[in-house]
């Protein structure tokens, strides 16, 4: 009977382990996406797109992946929430001087617009 508790026991830890190891890769696919979505506006390199999406998500206290979420979706309907759009604004403009002050100048909802209008259509 203890063999048999231990197994279950071990299963029940093995399917925790699965569960979670699921839930890093959905969360790691949306910040690629985040990560890809900061350095096509912005023409910084990968590591330096990671850094600001790591960075708004200190300033504003906000889980990784939940910025991340809010900045692919800015991608696909051209809105953030007001505190991520701001704090990108000032991250992105840290960043990348010249165009941090363009994009703080130009609303994220208009530029968004631009985005979808220029891709291609299916």
């Amino acid at each position: 009977m203890t063999e048999e508790h231990d197994l279950v026991g071990r299963i029940a830890a093995l399917q925790e382990e699965v569960d979670q190891l699921r839930r890093a890769v959905a969360s790691h696919a949306v910040v690629d996406q985040a990560i890809g979505v900061i350095i096509a506006v912005s023409g910084l390199r990968p590591e330096q797109g990671w850094e600001v999406l790591r960075e708004v998500s200190q300033r504003t206290n906000t889980k990784l992946r939940v910025v991340a979420a809010q900045v692919v979706g800015w991608a696909d309907r051209g809105a953030l929430p007001d505190p991520t759009r701001a704090t990108l604004s000032t991250v992105l403009a840290a960043h990348h001087p010249p165009l941090g002050r363009a994009l703080v100048r130009r609303p994220y909802r208009a530029w968004g617009a631009e985005v979808r209008e220029r891709s291609p259509r299916a």
